[in-house]
């Protein structure tokens, strides 16, 4: 009985890194440089940020997008894109075609 009250296993949640202890490399509100890498069985894109995924809609694999983050949870992000590649930052980069 005292296997619950010392902890045991899936208690603090996060694979073994407790529930608070991770730090992630994204804040809500904060904006990323990112690259859609995959896109998940929803149909949104999934990049990352020191390793961390970040789901972002609308994207597809291939592009390179400016992202506000709208929403952090232990083992992944969400956010929406604020810079296209038509937008003012694909201007001093090298044409795609």
């Amino acid at each position: 009985m005292s296997f619950g009250q010392r902890g045991g296993y899936g208690n603090r949640g996060g694979f073994g890194r407790g529930s608070g202890g991770f730090k992630k490399p994204v804040e809500v509100g904060k904006e990323y440089n990112v690259s859609i890498s995959d896109t998940s069985r929803r149909g949104e894109g999934i990049a990352k940020v020191d390793g961390f995924i970040v789901f972002v809609p609308g994207t597809k694999v291939g592009q390179n997008v400016r992202i506000k983050v709208t929403q952090v949870s232990e083992r992944f992000a969400s956010g929406q894109v604020v810079e296209s590649p038509a937008g003012p930052a694909s201007e001093s980069s090298a044409p795609k075609n």
